[in-house]
């Protein structure tokens, strides 16, 4: 037969498993700023992959019209008829100026 644990075995049974959960604990809230910090930069460097993705698509698409307005002529002479207004001799422009509409106004 087996002698009974006396009370000082079930407490110091107690005591170490208190300090185990204690140490836990301490461990969770030393580390909690830690998981949070690395939570916050997660979502930063999502958001700027997401940045870089559209200023890459931006990039190619100058890239683009680069080369085309530097290797087409065609290209180049239509970009400058519509920007600036140009007509070979001989051509009519028209430019249609927005100005005040036939259409009712609305009354709230």
């Amino acid at each position: 037969m087996k002698p009974e644990a006396g009370i000082w075995n079930k407490l110091t049974r107690v005591v170490i498993f208190l300090i185990c959960i204690a140490g836990v604990i301490a461990l969770g809230r030393w580390y909690l700023p830690l998981i949070q910090q690395n939570e916050r930069m997660r979502k930063e460097i999502h958001r700027l992959e997401s940045e870089l993705a559209s200023e890459t698509e931006t990039s190619r698409k100058l890239q683009q019209e680069i080369d085309l307005l530097t290797k087409d002529p065609a290209a180049l002479e239509r970009e400058i008829r519509v920007r600036l207004g140009y007509a070979q001799p001989g051509e009519t422009v028209f430019r249609f100026e927005g100005g005040p509409t036939n259409l009712p106004q609305s009354t709230p």
